[in-house]
């Protein structure tokens, strides 16, 4: 069985981690599949959104714990190497024109919690559990978690969850903006399905540029971020999307985008 799976329907893509004996642990393979994936996808004008899951119980237990005591022949140049193959994906994901949801349908943890981070958007089960799991192994932290987080729930919770290490529940999570929305476990997949169809169907050259905007306002100041708005905004006025959307505007009817 591959160490991921993907799906295509109705402009929707999406992608499975699949090793639920082993809690969807990252593998190399894994990560080598989805960074393939994400890369073809967010150039195919039939996908408009892509969603994350897991297979089984879990969404992601992170780092596969079984197989680190193999890495110890590893150099540091090794493990160097190993790492920032690993960390080109969550910053794939962030520049990737496609919106991204994750859909958390059991425990994410380290690497696990950072890939949940790194989606634009979350769902997450209301069995959820999240955390950062890397105290317990001895561990600094990964997959550019120590960003993500502290963006998502700020300096003072992020510093809190990495030092401390405590798991916590789903509620929690949405409480203090880890995720966008808490779902009964029973309808998760189909509220994710419609959120992710919502978002297929939107303005998908608009999101885009969005995403663009808003990684810039994470670190740029102002005045840098009013060029970029300026320079998106005169490009999307002149979209066939932005025609459409002002044509429905008069007309009183939903517009039908076309990302272009």
């Amino acid at each position: 069985m591959p160490d991921m799976t993907e799906s295509v329907a109705d402009g929707v893509a999406t992608l499975t981690l699949n090793r639920p004996e082993r809690l969807n642990a990252l593998s190399q393979d894994m990560l080598r599949d989805l960074h393939a994936a994400l890369t073809r996808l967010g150039s195919d004008d039939a996908v408009g959104a892509i969603v994350i899951t897991g297979a089984g119980r879990a969404f992601s237990a992170g780092g596969d714990v079984k197989d680190m005591p193999n890495r110890r022949h590893q150099t540091f140049e090794q493990r160097i190497e190993r790492l920032g193959r690993m960390h080109e994906l969550p910053q794939l994901m962030r520049r990737l024109p496609k919106v991204i949801v994750g859909m958390v349908n059991g425990v994410a943890v380290g690497a696990g919690l950072g890939l949940a981070m790194a989606c634009d958007l979350r769902l997450a089960a209301r069995s959820a559990r999240f955390g950062t799991g890397f105290a317990g192994l001895g561990y600094s932290g990964d997959f550019g978690g120590s960003w993500l987080l502290t963006r998502l729930v700020g300096p003072a919770k992020a510093r809190e969850l990495y030092l401390l290490g405590d798991m916590i529940d789903a509620v929690a999570a949405e409480r203090i903006g880890l995720v966008t929305r808490v779902v009964d476990d029973t309808a998760l997949a189909d509220e994710t399905a419609t959120l992710a169809r919502r978002l297929a169907d939107g303005p998908r050259l608009a999101y885009g540029y969005m995403k663009k905007n808003l990684n810039a306002a994470e670190t740029e100041p102002l005045a840098v971020v009013c060029e970029l708005e300026a320079i998106h905004q005169a490009r999307l006025g002149l979209s066939e999307d932005h025609h459409e959307a002002v044509a429905a505007f008069a007309e009183k009817r939903r517009p039908v985008f076309r990302g272009r």
